[in-house]
């Protein structure tokens, strides 16, 4: 409850820690992107939601819509390159035994796979989906997805991803309608985040219907 209250509060949140803790504000958005992104044991924290926010009280000048932006990237792109070593490093750990039940070396193989046919799309389309995008990232190290497209489509969609929000929450943010109705923008706003993994997971169950029919 403590989690959905300060989701809905947001702006009020992101606020306090600029007027309270101004010395260690941007400190404080990087560790938070950064978990969210980096470490697979907190996808529960906010990202969409905390970089609108913060961009709506740069719209004053505090932030600096600049500074804000390139914090919160760099914190969304070393977070991903951080998970993807985990994922990198864990996976043949995990996956080694021959003759295990559930975590199987064909599973870590078709992983691979499908990282290197779309692991492009797919690490840049996860920035926008909350959990997923905690996950990305892991997937691909296990799957050991090259590095190096691995870090090219990380920042082009760690750069879309701040980039976006970052400027609707800018562009926006003092509209009266988003002023007065904050706590609504931000669901709708946590709501889309989530419209292409419902809509993924429903044609994932349509195909999986067909295929048994």
């Amino acid at each position: 409850m403590d989690i959905l209250q300060a989701l809905m509060h947001i702006n009020e949140l992101v606020g306090d820690i600029f007027s309270k803790y101004p010395s260690w504000s941007y400190l404080i958005l990087f560790a938070v992107i950064f978990a969210e992104t980096g470490l697979v044991v907190t996808p529960f924290l906010p990202g969409d939601s905390l970089i609108f926010a913060a961009a709506t009280l740069a719209t004053d000048g505090n932030p600096n819509i600049y500074m804000l932006c390139f914090v919160m990237m760099t914190a969304a792109i070393l977070g991903n390159m951080v998970n993807y070593q985990v994922g990198y490093f864990l996976g043949p750990k995990v996956f080694h035994k021959p003759n295990a039940k559930i975590l199987k070396k064909e599973y870590l193989d078709k992983t691979q796979h499908y990282f290197e046919k779309h692991g492009g799309s797919t690490i840049i389309l996860a920035r926008f989906i909350p959990i997923v995008r905690t996950f990305a990232p892991l997937v691909a190290g296990i799957g050991r997805m090259n590095y190096w497209h691995f870090t090219i489509y990380n920042v082009v969609g760690s750069v879309a991803w701040v980039g976006s929000f970052g400027l609707l929450g800018f562009w926006f943010g003092k509209a009266p309608f988003v002023e007065e109705h904050f706590t609504v923008v931000v669901i709708a706003v946590i709501f889309i985040s989530l419209l292409p993994g419902i809509y993924g997971y429903l044609s994932m169950k349509m195909k999986s219907k067909h295929s048994d029919s």
